[in-house]
């Protein structure tokens, strides 16, 4: 165990903080005359606290008999309902979080002096449903990772890591679907995760993590659902804020570069100025917020070291050196048009452009020399539009609601690559376009009423996806270009779902079941030219998504939930896609047109404890996945002077993950609080044949793997005198076994301070990432005919200092 290593399991070992909000409800009721069924105006509504019945709140009935409360803690209350010449009567109710609304429903008052039997509305504690369902993470609160992305944040919350790509890992698994203010959108994609490195930590207000949706989100995502929530401002009148974020990346080498004139690039400059604003009357509310990034990056860093069967040695580098400029603004209006319904419309605009720039040199380490060498440039320009209409709908009574929501999103992708060989073996001038235009409509509606004891949701949604590419070849001498790959490919997919989502809440126990029904086409077209795949793919298929969770309040401090799901995960046009990237020639990535999705039962078991001053949360997990789908390596011999790699998608068989998670906070002092999350899991991978078909018919094999992993995070947050505050964090990846080898272990320790100035409305931070640089990826692959040492030393040690001015 290496010296950093060492100290970052002392600092894990030191100390335990989840820390979430507290949730209030409200309740309605319709109060009537048992004898004539009259509605009773101006009665007394009064709720008091369960057991020393001590007044908390109250009021009364409107002309029409009915009443509504908000804002009660949560908690478990009297309500007693009076009226002159009236018996009075009352319900006991033990709120929850979980159902922010209860409706009483019809509330009988008889004039005779019988007592009416009380009646009890039922739910469950706040704090310890939301964290049993969902966890959430105040980027507020959040110093170490300041003036950095979402992605920086999001490395400290419990459960989650990040692969070789950059894509978020929840419990062991990429297959996350991340949601922007609850909805897929054009920042994040469909079905990846590319813009997470892109958008702003310091415009969100709370990232919320749910490992078992309900049947009302869409199936897809077996790992879990990620939703990234923007801060939006409440007060009335114009305001906003403006900032200047300013970095230095890339401090240090953990690896010397090969023998390049370029090598990698170091001591990266990075500007991030933004400025949004908000103006809020009584019937609209205006919002703006603009983030603008102008860097310098060094986004991978990739090391490959093969050792073939037949005694050959060689190391290459790809060192991928960024110049990057992005503008991500998103705004709209919210229109309450009356009482009951409201509109918002809202817009987003991300384009970025960059131009990276290599030089990959392949070094034979029997002789020691530089065998061939690779010089290439990459231009790419990326946008998405996203336009959202949203409509909602309050009936009479509180709880009742129905809304509507129609999304349009357009992805364009141009990307232009020049690849340039000056070597022994040839001397080559190769040229690759690639031009995607991606179109995604989507239309949905969802009903919910408030129930006596819980809620009912209905709902659908139709979403229909294009997205077709075109691919233009200029080809030099001695191409390294595989021939015959066509011109174009077209690949569309249409979803159509419907699900019903219904919560019981009792005083000792709470059960929410839900069923979704999803029925999928997909097609993808293949230029006919393309001599690798033979045939167009196509292909529909329904299937039922049920989910269900039991609840058992065992007492005040204590919950216990059991889950079960069943989800899918839809390759996209990205894993399917035929055209190869060729930032390594010789370790190329590529899609596959035929592959299929896998499939996901899971189960989990949580428990929550609370006391004055922390908590503790577990979960043992158990999920269960048919057709898995991963990249596999395997040697193309085809090439007479060297051998190519291939990394290709295939559907690879069964595999299961078990594990268990905990999370631990504990309040050391007033001004200090502690947090860890311990997440443990094995990961069982079964033996597997199957066959490659590019760039010719071979097959591959998979071993039977298991193996244990885990992770481990130290949060620390210290407030300070002179508003002064700091923040200190510690992560820690074990080894982990994947398809064909192991990712081995990595850790990370980040840093952060903050002072409020200017009476409030100024806030410097001051932050580090990474100090020890020790957060790269490293794999170990064992495939057919060689193994290879793959280094990923992507820009992780990055220093940022930030000034925000809020008005």
């Amino acid at each position: 165990m290496n010296k950093n290593t060492s100290l970052l399991l002392v600092f894990i070992l030191f100390s335990l903080s989840i820390v979430s909000a507290q949730k209030s409800i409200s309740i309605t009721g319709l109060l009537v005359d048992a004898s004539t069924n009259e509605p009773m105006p101006f009665a007394n509504v009064a709720v008091t606290q369960f057991p020393d019945n001590s007044l908390v709140t109250g009021g009364i009935t409107e002309d029409d008999g009915k009443f509504f409360i908000e804002n009660i803690p949560v908690g478990t209350y009297t309500i007693y309902f009076t009226y002159i010449g009236y018996a009075s009567t009352s319900q006991k109710i033990t709120t929850s979080g979980l159902n922010t609304v209860f409706d009483l429903g019809r509330i009988e008052l008889s004039p005779d002096a019988e007592m009416l039997k009380e009646i009890e509305v039922t739910g469950k504690q706040a704090t310890t449903n939301s964290e049993l369902n969902k966890k959430s993470f105040n980027l507020s609160d959040n110093i170490a990772q300041s003036g950095g992305s979402v992605l920086d944040a999001m490395k400290t919350m419990p459960g989650v890591t990040f692969d070789q790509d950059g894509k978020v890992i929840l419990r062991g698994s990429d297959k996350v679907v991340i949601l922007i203010d609850g909805k897929q959108s054009s920042l994040t994609g469909f079905g990846n995760q590319k813009g997470l490195g892109n958008i702003p930590a310091a415009n969100i207000e709370k990232i919320e993590i749910i490992n078992n949706p309900s049947a009302k989100y869409d199936a897809n995502g077996f790992a879990g659902i990620v939703n990234i929530i923007y801060k939006k401002e409440k007060k009335t009148g114009f305001n906003g804020d403006a900032g200047l974020s300013f970095g230095i990346g890339a401090l240090g080498k953990k690896k010397e570069d090969t023998r390049t004139d370029l090598g990698s690039y170091t001591f990266n400059p990075k500007l991030i100025p933004s400025l949004n604003f908000n103006y809020k009357s009584n019937k609209l509310n205006y919002f703006l917020l603009s983030e603008f990034i102008l860097q310098e990056a060094l986004p991978n860093n990739e090391f490959t070291t093969r050792h073939y069967d037949d005694g050959r040695n060689t190391i290459s580098q790809v060192p991928e050196n960024r110049r990057q400029f992005r503008a991500i603004i998103n705004g709209g209006i919210d229109w309450e048009l009356n009482n009951n319904d409201a509109i918002t419309v809202s817009g987003m605009y991300d384009r970025e452009k960059h131009i990276d720039t290599s030089q990959v040199a392949f070094i034979n380490l029997n002789t020691n020399s530089r065998e061939r060498y690779y010089n290439w440039q990459e231009e790419e320009v990326t946008s998405y539009i996203n336009v959202a209409v949203n409509y909602k709908h309050k009936f009479s009574k509180i709880g009742h609601t129905l809304s509507a929501n129609a999304q349009y999103t357009r992805g364009l992708e141009d990307e232009s690559y020049f690849l340039n060989d000056s070597s022994a073996i040839r001397v080559g001038r190769d040229a690759t376009n690639i031009l995607a235009i991606e179109h995604t409509t989507s239309l949905s509606a969802d009903y919910s009423r408030a129930l006596k004891h819980g809620k009912i949701e209905l709902g659908s949604k139709v979403r229909i996806r294009r997205l077709p590419v075109e691919y233009t070849i200029t080809p030099g001498n001695n191409s390294i270009i595989y021939p015959d790959m066509g011109t174009y490919s077209d690949w569309g997919e249409n979803l159509y779902a419907l699900y019903t989502n219904y919560l019981l809440e009792k005083e000792k126990f709470d059960i929410e079941a839900g069923l979704r029904a999803e029925h999928t086409d997909v097609f993808y077209d293949i230029d006919p030219a393309n001599s690798y795949y033979q045939n167009n793919d196509a292909y529909n298929y329904f299937e039922l998504f049920p989910s269900l969770r039991f609840t058992y309040k065992l007492n005040d401090y204590n919950r216990l939930s059991m889950f079960y799901n069943r989800r899918v995960d839809r390759p996209g046009e990205p894993e399917l896609r035929i055209f190869p990237k060729y930032d390594d020639p010789e370790l190329l990535k590529v899609g596959n047109p035929y592959l299929r999705p896998q499939f996901t039962d899971a189960v989990e078991l949580a428990h929550k404890y609370s006391w004055g001053t922390g908590s503790l949360f577990s979960a043992l997990y158990h999920r269960m996945i048919k057709d898995q789908y991963m990249r596999i390596f395997s040697i193309d011999d085809s090439n007479p002077d060297y051998d190519i790699v291939n990394k290709i998608y295939q559907n690879t068989g069964n595999a299961t993950n078990t594990g268990i998670e905990l999370l631990m906070s504990q309040n050391i002092t007033r001004n200090w609080k502690l947090s860890a999350s311990i997440n443990w899991y094995v990961n069982r991978i079964d033996n597997y044949t199957g066959t490659l078909l590019f760039p010719y018919v071979r097959p591959f094999y998979i071993e039977k793997s298991s193996d244990n992993a885990g992770d481990f995070k130290i949060n620390n947050e210290i407030t300070l005198p002179a508003n002064w505050a700091l923040q200190l964090t510690g992560l820690y990846y074990s080894d982990k076994n994947i398809p064909q080898g192991k990712q081995l272990s990595r850790s990370s320790i980040d840093a952060g301070i903050k002072k409020i100035v200017w009476d409030g409305h100024g806030e410097f931070t001051l932050s580090a990432s990474d100090i020890f640089n020790t957060f790269g990826l490293r794999q170990e692959v064992v495939s057919d005919g060689f193994t290879a040492m793959y280094e990923n030393y992507f820009e992780t040690q990055i220093i940022r200092a930030g000034l925000k001015y809020k008005f």
